[in-house]
């Protein structure tokens, strides 16, 4: 989990992402490193090399927020890996762990997205875990070994790539949701089991971590094949639950008059017979919340 000089790691291997000509900085016969050298973003960031090696080295831990600045823009950070940046040179206090607690959605919350017959919706916990689902969100993700975990779906389910036209983009960015996940809480033991995991059974998810991307789940187009209804697009938007912090509502929707959103009205009515409320997956068995 990188707990170990976790900015200098951040720093290198976002420095190693930037080529020359992204920052203006003129080929100059063969490099030995991927991206940028050191001194190039210690010029670029206004501060001297040897700083910027001891930051990387973790001799330095703590640069000003002005450095910080500095640094993203030598490094082009997008805004969520700035804020992050800034969380790593000024780290919370550690305050003792309270002991871990099942994951629980509020009745209200469920409640209201059974009120959404015709909306897929979930609630996803801090590892992206499916905590709850209406009727018509667990119908859309439906039919696989790891339905109910989308982190595990993405890397390890065998049908991944089938279910995900654009499955590069999607690993991209589900890597980078989790690592949003990682500054929040880096020492969190569910998060460390899943990147252990992950890191061990697929090497794709290893390569995408080690890139150290930073991106929260917001608003996306993604396209889903499914097993029922074939080719699906849908626009998401990812809501914070403000009275459970890490929790997630995703809702989909299709473009109104689209072939997607007839695709979507056949899922529903082949899974209106299944009268189901608002599923709380973490309320029935271990099992049945990895499957």
């Amino acid at each position: 989990m990188d707990s170990e000089n976790p900015l200098g790691r951040f720093l290198r291997a976002r420095r190693e992402r930037v080529r020359p000509e992204d920052v203006d900085i003129p080929p100059a016969g063969r490099r030995r490193v991927a991206g940028l050298r050191r001194e190039e973003v210690a010029l670029l960031a206004g501060v001297s090399t040897d700083y910027y090696i001891r930051l990387e080295q973790g001799r330095e831990r703590h640069p000003s927020a002005q450095v910080v600045e500095a640094l993203a823009r030598a490094l082009v950070l997008e805004e969520d890996a700035v804020a992050h940046l800034h969380r790593l040179a000024r780290p919370a206090p550690r305050r003792r762990r309270p002991a871990a607690r099942r994951e629980r959605v509020s009745p209200t919350l469920l409640r209201m997205m059974e009120g959404w017959p015709r909306t897929p919706a979930v609630v996803l916990g801090r590892c992206l875990t499916v905590l709850a689902h209406n009727t018509l969100g667990g119908a859309l993700f439906d039919g696989h070994t790891h339905s109910r975990d989308l982190m595990r779906l993405v890397f390890l389910d065998p049908d991944a790539r089938e279910f995900y036209p654009d499955w590069d983009r999607v690993a991209v960015n589900t890597v980078a949701g989790l690592r949003a996940a990682a500054g929040i809480d880096a020492e969190d033991p569910e998060l460390i089991a899943v990147v252990g995991e992950l890191s061990l059974k697929s090497e794709t998810f290893r390569r995408l971590w080690a890139r150290h991307d930073i991106r929260q789940k917001t608003h996306e187009t993604k396209r889903f094949r499914h097993r029922l209804v074939g080719e699906l697009t849908l626009e998401y938007e990812a809501l914070t639950v403000n009275g459970a912090p890490g929790q997630q509502l995703v809702v989909y929707q299709a473009e109104p008059g689209s072939p997607s959103e007839q695709a979507l009205a056949l899922l529903g009515s082949l899974t209106a017979d299944v009268v189901e409320a608002p599923h709380d997956p973490m309320s029935t068995t271990k099992k049945d919340s990895s499957a």
